[in-house]
């Protein structure tokens, strides 16, 4: 009898550490499958670049190759770019963008979120049509949030210093950590994207 209790309760150990590591390998999994395939979606409007879709691994392929092929465009529209799945590859990109004196604009309707609003900071220009949304929230390395980890800590860095790098300080990226946890978002109002200097010009009304 105690036998058998003894392989049940090892059974069962094994099922709970099973459960335990598919939960902690599955965002990782996840992302290393999401990274594999184009899902960015871009379209060419005479000196316009429409910009569609979650940021991956991809983009940045797609972005450089149409950008070096249509000298034309000045500007990249972001429509409903809700995040990036790697923001490794999502900030040299965006700096690229910068470098090359590329401008970014919201419509009334565009819907920018987490990596999305990290790649929008890149604009050489911002700007944005009233009505348009901006959702920030912290990030996670899957135990603990932004906002719990000591200031000093190097694991800031990375995002700490693109914030920096795009908008001259870094009081936006402490903004974003303590804003909403890591899965979930907060939308921010005209008065705080202007006092974080998101954008460059006024909100326009249309």
């Amino acid at each position: 009898m105690k036998s058998r209790l003894q392989k049940y309760l090892i059974i069962l150990s094994i099922i709970v550490v099973s459960v335990i590591l598919v939960s902690l390998l599955y965002p990782i999994i996840e992302a290393s499958v999401f990274n594999l395939f184009e899902v960015t979606e871009f379209t060419v409007q005479e000196n316009i670049l429409y910009m569609n879709g979650e940021i991956n691994t991809q983009t940045s392929n797609q972005l450089k190759t149409i950008i070096t092929s249509n000298h034309q465009i000045q500007v990249i529209v972001m429509l409903d770019v809700p995040g990036s799945i790697d923001d490794e590859a999502n900030f040299p990109m965006a700096s690229w963008v910068r470098e090359h004196g590329l401008n970014t604009h919201l419509l009334s309707d565009s819907h920018i979120a987490s990596g999305g609003v990290d790649f929008f900071l890149a604009g050489n220009s911002r700007t944005m049509d009233n009505g348009a949304m901006i959702g920030v929230h912290s990030w996670s390395d899957g135990i603990n949030q932004a906002k719990d980890i000591p200031r000093d800590d190097k694991s800031h860095e990375m995002n700490r210093k693109y914030i920096q790098d795009m908008l001259g300080d870094d009081e936006f990226y402490w903004y974003t950590i303590y804003a909403a946890s890591a899965d979930d978002v907060y939308y921010m109002t005209n008065d705080e994207i202007l006092q974080f200097g998101l954008l460059t010009e006024p909100i326009l009304e249309k």
